[in-house]
């Protein structure tokens, strides 16, 4: 006798091994959750389901496993592979239920052949964020994350909203998760039994709905903040000096300053000024028509005038 369940399901998170495989243009270090950490606040979070989407690398799942067998509290919570996938200009893609990682790279129907090969589900993540969004050709994904955790400009998430009801596209909620507190921030129910392929075929039909969304806070976008770039000095010279050579003084001086008081009134201030700006240059982008591009091509003079 087959038993359905109403699963709780985390679609979107990543650990340490994501680190090293985030790609060219970003920093090495993007994740300091360890899978002691994850598996525990999974457990805390009430999930069943945890799909572990690393950055281009299936890497994380398998350890994972190993490490959960260990305690039986864990039973409760079935950890399954996907990865979160760059394509060739630099969107991402997540897919889920891979046997094996899919290379980046790829066109974006590339990636989508690889998924269909393995009997995977692709997920649009972020599909309207300043970065790495797929935006109009999300449509090509069987789900849309319609609300993403990291998406603090807010619009991005607004701006999905409007387009998936404009395609009836099939929506899914993402924690987009790089620190601890915020595994399970955003969570789905999924009709299905806990089998990996049994939650394949649920997601692929729709029978997922979104249960629980909220914002990543202030102090965790600090913290994931706060790891990359101490932990990316070398990275930060190397991309500053590459793609903004006339500035380089300018942000050596800002890095100064914040390894000064990583934690401090300085610190927090320019996060502030950062969110007003990046919700200008959102909105801009995504009600206004002004080029998305702009990011991708290190621009500092368009972006300073979209901002004033």
């Amino acid at each position: 006798m087959h038993i359905m369940e109403s699963l709780k399901a985390e679609l979107h998170c990543h650990n340490i091994f994501s680190n090293g495989h985030v790609g060219y243009l970003e920093p090495i270090y993007d994740c300091n959750v360890t899978i002691p950490q994850q598996l525990e606040q999974a457990y805390l979070a009430g999930l069943n389901v945890l799909f572990v989407t690393n950055h281009n690398t299936i890497d994380g799942y398998r350890q994972m496993l190993e490490y959960k067998k260990k305690y039986r509290k864990f039973d409760t919570l079935n950890v399954y592979p996907a990865e979160e996938v760059t394509t060739d200009n630099e969107s991402h893609v997540l897919v889920y239920g891979v046997d094996h990682a899919i290379k980046s790279g790829l066109s974006l129907h590339e990636i989508l052949d690889e998924a269909k090969k393995q009997n995977a589900v692709t997920i649009a993540p972020h599909p309207f964020s300043l970065m790495d969004a797929l935006r109009e050709d999300s449509v090509h994904c069987d789900l849309f994350e319609v609300f993403n955790s990291s998406n603090v400009d807010i619009y991005s998430n607004i701006k999905a909203k409007k387009f998936s009801e404009e395609k009836n596209l099939h929506l899914v909620a993402g924690s987009d998760s790089h620190v601890k507190s915020t595994i399970g921030r955003c969570t789905n129910l999924i009709h299905s039994e806990n089998k990996l392929d049994d939650i394949i075929h649920a997601m692929r039909h729709n029978q997922i709905k979104i249960n629980t969304t909220g914002y990543v806070q202030p102090r965790e976008v600090l913290e994931h903040i706060r790891y990359k770039i101490e932990n990316s000095k070398n990275y930060i010279d190397i991309h500053v000096s590459e793609f903004y050579p006339r500035s380089a003084w300018a942000f050596s001086l800002l890095y100064k300053l914040y390894m000064l008081s990583p934690e401090g009134v300085f610190c927090n201030a320019l996060y502030r000024i950062s969110i007003s700006m990046l919700k200008r240059i959102s909105r801009k982008i995504n009600f206004e028509g002004y080029n998305p591009s702009i990011f991708r091509e290190r621009d500092l003079g368009t972006i300073a005038k979209m901002i004033f």
